[in-house]
C-alpha cells in the first residue's frame, strides 16, 4: 500500500521538477540527464534553453518528422514510445503482465468501457523508461467517450518491479475510451514514482465519467503526456486487431509504427 513518506518523496521530487532552471544551466542540467538515461537529445525540438524545468523537459516535443504515422489504414501505430512489455490475449478477462503477473482487465480499466466484450481480445502493455518520448498519441482517429482519474499508490512501473508485485492495478492511472469508425479502443495510462502525473488534452485532471462533448482526435495526434513514470496498456476487443507479425515482448515502440493489424 501507498505510504505517507512515498506520497511525500513524490510531491518533493515533482516539486524540485517543476522548479525553474536558470538559462545558462539548462543545456548543461539536460545533456547530463541525456547521459543518464540515454536520452536521444538530437531529437528534441530546439533548443534545450527553452526548456524551463526539468518536468518540461521531460515532456519535451520532438522536432517535425521525428515519428513519421503509419498511414496504411489496415495497421495500427503505437499510441508511445517504449518496451512492450507484454502482449496478451485477454481470457477470462485478464492479462498476463511481466514474470506471470495477471491483471484483471476490469479493474484496469474502472468502469471504462463496461459494455464492450474483452474476451479474445488483445492487449498490447508497453513501458516507457525515464530516457524515452513521454507524450502519448492517439492510435486511430475518433471521438474520446470517457476519461476515469483512478488514485492509487505511486510504485515503480520498471520491469523488476512488476516481477515483485502488481503495480499496474493499484497504482494511480487514467483509463480512456476512443470510439472509432472500426469499434472501440480502450486505453490505461499508469502512472509511477515520483511526480507520477497523467494530462490528457481537452480534458479535466480528475475527471471520472462520459466526456459531452467528447473531445475528437486525428490518427498520430497528441492525446496525453506523462509526466516522469509511465506505462501504457492499450486494450482492443475481439475480432477488431491482431499484433503484426513478428511482434513480441522485449520490442522496442516507436510512435506511430505498427504495432496492430486490423483484423
Amino acid at each position: 500500500m501507498d505510504t505517507p513518506v512515498r506520497r511525500t518523496l513524490s510531491h518533493l521530487v515533482g516539486w524540485a521538477a517543476d522548479r525553474r532552471v536558470p538559462g545558462p544551466l539548462r543545456a548543461p542540467l539536460y545533456g547530463a540527464y541525456a547521459r543518464l538515461t540515454g536520452a536521444d537529445l538530437t531529437e528534441a525540438r530546439p533548443p534545450l534553453a527553452a526548456y524551463p524545468s526539468l518536468s518540461a523537459f521531460f515532456v519535451r516535443r520532438l522536432r517535425d518528422g521525428a515519428r513519421p504515422i503509419c498511414a496504411e489504414a489496415g495497421l495500427l501505430p503505437s499510441p508511445v514510445d517504449g518496451t512492450l512489455q507484454s502482449l496478451e490475449s485477454i481470457s477470462e478477462e485478464s492479462l498476463l503482465e511481466a514474470k506471470g503477473r495477471s491483471y484483471d482487465v476490469r479493474d484496469l480499466l474502472a468502469g471504462v468501457g463496461a459494455d464492450v466484450a474483452l474476451e479474445g481480445g488483445c492487449a498490447w502493455t508497453i513501458y516507457l523508461s525515464p530516457r524515452d518520448y513521454h507524450r502519448i498519441h492517439s492510435p486511430e482517429s475518433g471521438l474520446l467517450r470517457e476519461a476515469r482519474w483512478v488514485p492509487g499508490t505511486r510504485y515503480p512501473v520498471a520491469p523488476r518491479v512488476l516481477a515483485r508485485r502488481r503495480v499496474l492495478s493499484i497504482n494511480e492511472r487514467v483509463a480512456l475510451r476512443l470510439e472509432t469508425s472500426r469499434g472501440p479502443l480502450l486505453m490505461v495510462l499508469v502512472g509511477a514514482l515520483n511526480v507520477g502525473r497523467v494530462r490528457v488534452v481537452g480534458v479535466e485532471p480528475g475527471h471520472a465519467g462520459a466526456l459531452e462533448p467528447p473531445p475528437s482526435f486525428e490518427r498520430g495526434a497528441e492525446l496525453a503526456r506523462f509526466e516522469l513514470g509511465s506505462t501504457v496498456v492499450l486494450i482492443a476487443p475481439p475480432g477488431l486487431l491482431r499484433p503484426v507479425a513478428g511482434l513480441a515482448p522485449g520490442a522496442a515502440a516507436r510512435v506511430g509504427e505498427p504495432i496492430g493489424e486490423y483484423a
